[in-house]
């Protein structure tokens, strides 16, 4: 089968293209007008590719790299081996996503199934709706009555955007992605198979049944903001559920009705916000991690992955564990544990 790339180079840089977009230092010797070609793993690289090292777990597979140049920080510097050029930063994560960026910047954001630059005639618009001039509509897409979208935004296959939403320039509502009840910015990525806007999951109970309570607030989803595949973020109750600008929302993350999340949050896989928490700006939520009801977690708090958040955290602190508490204790707990774990009975153990 022959090799496809989905994403091939746009441009092939020199090492002195490179130095310049991330401001980091040609190791001396260097031939600034060497060209890389690609991006590459440390194991896999050849010698027209670019590597990095971020980790120091694999500051051996640097050492053993055949690639053509490589971006590391100041102290990894001398491992790079002769043929690779060295390219110092002390950020060389946030370096190589900056030439990923310039080299593929198709990879961005999802484009259009089917190429399309403007509405297919087997997408739904509905008359009412307002689209500006380079909105692009995949084929079985839908877009209801008073909806509006900006510019530059396009609407993938099988997405539904339901009626008087609004959503904003150069967004991407992925293939199979449902908006209702809500407002979007500028820049939102919405992955395939996003939900915003359905029910919150409201229910006054009671010993002859459970009585649904009517959802009737938005969603509020502010500039710069990417929510990953299969996430599902409910319209609030009574007030607004609100998406803080620039935060981050990995796949398969549940947002309750009436949360709000902050500016610049981070929130991996399978976590989950329950109603009407508050996350406070540059919180950061582990894979896993349960944020119970009506709590507040403060600014710059991080939450370890798989932890149960019962208790309000503390701006900046680092929590873990279920119950969550301080990372310290936590970590003391699980050592006790595990010396009482590993001592020997005190009596007799018996069969029976």
């Amino acid at each position: 089968m022959a090799k496809i790339s989905f994403f091939p180079a746009a441009l092939t840089p020199t090492l002195r293209d490179i130095a310049q977009w991330t401001g980091a230092k040609l190791a001396d010797g260097a031939d600034p007008a060497r060209v890389i070609g690609n991006v590459a793993p440390l194991d896999a690289a050849r010698a027209g590719d670019l590597v990095f090292l971020d980790n120091p777990r694999y500051a051996e597979a640097l050492k053993a790299t055949r690639a053509g140049a490589a971006l590391v920080a100041p102290r990894f510097a001398a491992s790079t081996p002769p043929g690779c050029a060295a390219l110092v930063t002390p950020q060389p994560y946030r370096a190589i996503a900056e030439v990923l960026g310039r080299l593929f910047p198709a990879a961005l954001r999802p484009g259009s199934a089917f190429g399309m630059a403007d509405v297919s005639p087997a997408a739904h618009v509905h008359a009412s709706a307002r689209l500006e001039p380079g909105v692009a509509v995949d084929p079985g897409a839908v877009v209801g009555p008073g909806a509006e979208v900006g510019a530059g935004t396009l609407i993938g296959p099988g997405a539904v955007v339901g009626p008087d939403v609004r959503i904003g320039r150069n967004c991407v509502v992925g293939a199979n992605a449902t908006v209702f009840c809500a407002l979007v910015g500028d820049r939102v990525i919405l992955h395939p198979g996003v939900h915003i806007g359905q029910d919150g999951f409201g229910f006054a109970m009671g010993p002859r049944g459970h009585l649904k309570v009517p959802q009737v607030g938005r969603v509020i989803i502010q500039d710069d903001v990417e929510i990953g595949a299969g996430s599902c973020v409910d319209r609030g109750a009574n007030r607004d559920t609100v998406i803080g600008e620039g935060t981050k929302i990995d796949n398969l993350v549940q947002i309750g009705h009436n949360a709000s999340i902050g500016r610049h949050c981070v929130i991996v896989a399978h976590a989950g916000v329950s109603g009407s928490s508050v996350l406070e700006d540059f919180v950061a939520l582990g894979a896993k991690a349960g944020v119970a009801g009506h709590l507040r977690i403060g600014a710059g708090a991080q939450i370890a992955a798989m932890a149960g958040v019962m208790n309000d955290v503390p701006a900046g602190a680092r929590w873990g564990g279920a119950p969550a508490k301080s990372i310290k204790e936590f970590f003391r707990e699980v050592a006790t544990l595990k010396k009482l774990a590993g001592a020997p009975a005190s009596g007799p153990v018996s069969d029976d």
